[in-house]
């Protein structure tokens, strides 16, 4: 894949970025060269290789997958004006 000024034009004006004649020849290149980069990824032999979540090994810290109220309820209304049996007090606004 290749990339030539009207799409770098292209790109530009979609990313509402001035671009002159000369910074485009210019971008049309460097442009080119990323995406001969990107191509020679695709070449690896990534066969057997296990993903990574970080680049130190490390075990994940995992937790129980269940849904509490965190016994916080009445830390969380503390600083509330007004409240009633944990929960807020507010107006009525609706009639």
């Amino acid at each position: 894949m290749s990339v030539d000024i009207d799409t770098v034009k292209r790109v530009a004006r979609l990313a509402r970025i001035k671009v002159s004649d000369q910074e485009a020849e210019r971008m049309t290149g460097e442009l080119n060269g990323i995406l001969q980069f990107v191509e020679q990824l695709g070449e690896v032999d990534i066969s057997g290789v296990e993903p990574m979540t970080s680049v130190v090994e490390q075990t994940m810290k995992k937790r129980q997958d269940k849904v509490t109220d965190g016994n916080k309820a009445g830390d969380i209304v503390a600083n509330a004006p007004v409240s009633e049996d944990n929960f807020f007090v507010v107006p009525k606004v609706v009639e």
